[in-house]
């Protein structure tokens, strides 16, 4: 078991949960003046930008799968992250596809952090010793997928506004939930210290 497992799921832990309190200040009117005037700064949460934090999640999910089939140890590890690589390629060029027939142009969040998060899991990942590296991978793909299905159900479904991207969303929505789920089984066999998904 590694104790130095990578705790925040990167890029979309940063975007998804920077972007919680935009969907709640959109959705709910200001309580008070006095409350609110810091949140009023900061951009509302719309298609655009849903369409850049979706589009960074796969990429980020599709680079870590990359970096794990050339990295793990077990053939079922291997398997796993070629897999996951492999879909997350597919429904990024969806989103991508959808983006452009909508002419929607993904603009990130303006405190978009998460490509600074993503090179520091990256690193984190590339560094971490053979022995090592499944569990650590394992546990990260566990904490990356739910956020982003935590992220999905509380952020980005309630402030989607075309109705053709809320239906893409909760189509693929499913296959996050499979990848947490195939990724918690495996580092339940391998003995790693994955974070329970509670799904």
């Amino acid at each position: 078991m590694w104790s130095g497992r990578l705790r925040l799921p990167a890029v979309l832990a940063v975007s998804l949960l920077a972007a919680a309190p935009l969907a709640a200040q959109s959705a709910a009117p200001a309580a008070s003046t006095s409350s609110t005037r810091h949140d009023a700064t900061k951009p509302a949460l719309n298609d655009p930008t849903i369409v850049a934090i979706f589009d960074a999640a796969n990429t980020a999910d599709i680079e870590t799968g990359n970096l794990a089939a050339r990295r793990a140890q077990s053939a079922d590890v291997k398997a796993l992250a070629r897999q996951m690589a492999s879909d997350h390629r597919t429904v990024r060029q969806q989103g991508r596809d959808l983006a452009a027939k909508l002419h929607v142009t993904p603009t990130p969040p303006t405190d978009h952090t998460s490509a600074e998060e993503h090179a520091k899991v990256m690193q984190r990942l590339r560094t971490t010793p053979a022995a090592k590296f499944d569990c650590a991978y394992l546990e990260h793909e566990v904490a990356f997928h739910k956020a982003v299905i935590d992220a999905v159900g509380t952020s980005l479904m309630p402030a989607i506004q075309n109705a053709d991207l809320k239906s893409f969303v909760q189509q693929v929505a499913p296959a996050f939930q499979g990848h947490m789920m195939a990724a918690e089984n495996l580092a339940k066999k391998h003995g790693c210290e994955a974070p329970a998904s509670a799904q």
